[in-house]
């Protein structure tokens, strides 16, 4: 069933129920309070009857009595508890009430009759008779009234029901027609994707902000993500192309010329083996960060807590400076922690980016520095190399990019390097920034938070 239709019968059918309850209860509760407001009203008059009953006992005769006293649509009669009963006395129009077989109640009573298909209300009020007798005054009136106006009732509140019904059907189409025209308008739109349409995305004139119009903005962010993310798949997967085609290129000239030569050249066999030997330690080296890039482009759980940041920096260029065999020297304030909230394990991973970066670059000694300040504790790493130009350092982000191709291919660069880490900060919630002066060196620093940040 469509999601159209199921609003549209969950609606009436919802609807119809509803009313049916309440129409139902205000027909019980009208003919409850207008039958009871019947009953009463019986009851007063009998009350009044036997009043002057009793008054005029001994001068008017019963039959005459009971005739002055008679309802205008029902029956009066008297009741001996011996039998010997009066002619019951009845209006014009409920002569058939006389032919009611007559009983004696000991107490007052009270009840609604019915007697051929007409309601009846029935009061049995005990009187004393002028003789002492105890006799029952009993009167029957009829609820014709009553019935009338349940009746009328009955064609009000049908009338009221097929009216509300037909509304209630139009605005249940109306509302599925509101509800599914942004459902339908994306479902299109996925068409039209799915066909090779592009990333298109919805036009939304809906200006109430409701849940629906929400569901098309989050629709358009996807799109628009999506379309960003196939762009820079597209880009990394053509400059990946072209960085992986050179060293292959090297491998398969230096190959094919000790193929040639090799035996014959001892010097060039040399030459082509080291040629061979770096291009795979580039390729390598460009595999595993190509690798971690597209895991860091995944949804990690990370776990921001607060760690000792100088303490990590002590740890990590002990280890570093041991493996390389490089001189590390580390400045903190002193030598009390510097907590801040992040990831340790890739805060470690930045460090060690930055730390290959200006082992590469430069053969002097490396500069690490730990400043904390009230919102941020910053970890810079100072290489004393040949330095960025002006003009280079807002590119040197960007994936595969070196300043110097030349330089850096020899030196192993592969311009990862720099752009995991800035995606690597991005989702510790750290910044990640680069200063240098050409000829002199290059500083890169990262700041973290010292207060989490949601």
């Amino acid at each position: 069933m469509k999601l159209r239709t199921t609003i549209y019968v969950y609606t009436s059918v919802l609807f119809i129920v509803l009313l049916l309850l309440i129409n139902g209860f205000i027909y019980f509760m009208f003919d409850r309070m207008s039958t009871d407001t019947q009953m009463e009203r019986a009851e007063a008059e009998a009350n009044s009857i036997s009043t002057g009953v009793r008054n005029a006992a001994d001068i008017v005769a019963p039959d005459d009595l009971l005739r002055s006293f008679v309802p205008a649509e029902g029956m009066l009669r008297m009741v001996r508890m011996s039998g010997d009963n009066p002619p019951a006395v009845t209006s014009l129009s409920e002569r058939r009430l006389a032919q009611i077989n007559p009983a004696f109640y000991p107490n007052k009573h009270t009840e609604v009759l019915k007697i051929e298909g007409v309601r009846y209300v029935f009061v049995s009020m005990p009187v004393i008779w002028a003789d002492g007798e105890v006799v029952n005054l009993q009167v029957t009136e009829s609820l014709a009234s009553v019935d009338n106006n349940l009746k009328v009732l009955q064609v009000v509140l049908i009338s009221v029901s097929l009216v509300a019904l037909l509304a209630v059907f139009a605005s249940s189409r109306l509302l599925g027609s509101i509800i599914i025209r942004p459902i339908s308008s994306m479902t299109q739109t996925m068409r039209i994707i799915e066909d090779g349409g592009g990333f298109k995305t919805l036009d939304l004139q809906n200006q109430s902000k409701d849940e629906l119009y929400e569901m098309g903005e989050t629709f358009n962010r996807m799109m628009g993500r999506l379309k960003r993310n196939y762009e820079k798949q597209e880009q990394f997967v053509s400059n990946a192309s072209h960085e992986l085609k050179t060293p292959l290129t090297v491998i398969e000239s230096y190959a094919s010329l000790l193929k040639r030569r090799g035996m014959s050249r001892p010097d060039l066999f040399e030459e082509s083996v080291e040629a061979i030997h770096s291009e795979a330690i580039r390729m390598r080296e460009m595999t595993e960060q190509l690798l971690m890039m597209a895991r860091e482009t995944e949804s990690f759980s990370i776990a921001l807590e607060q760690h000792d940041l100088a303490g990590m920096v002590n740890d990590m260029a002990r280890s570093y400076g041991t493996a390389y065999q490089r001189e590390i020297e580390v400045e903190t304030p002193s030598s009390e922690p510097c907590y801040a909230y992040t990831d340790i394990n890739k805060a470690k991973q930045l460090l060690v980016i930055l730390l290959d970066n200006a082992r590469k670059y430069s053969e002097d000694s490396i500069l690490i520095r730990v400043q904390p300040d009230a919102s941020y504790v910053t970890i810079s790493v100072t290489d004393y190399g040949p330095g960025i130009p002006a003009d280079e350092l807002p590119k040197v982000f960007d994936r595969f990019y070196r300043v110097d191709q030349a330089r850096s291919r020899k030196q192993g660069g592969t311009g990862l390097g720099l752009a995991l880490a800035s995606e690597i900060a991005a989702q510790i919630k750290a910044e990640i920034g680069l200063e240098s002066t050409y000829g002199k060196g290059t500083t890169a620093y990262i700041q973290f938070p010292v207060h989490h940040l949601a």
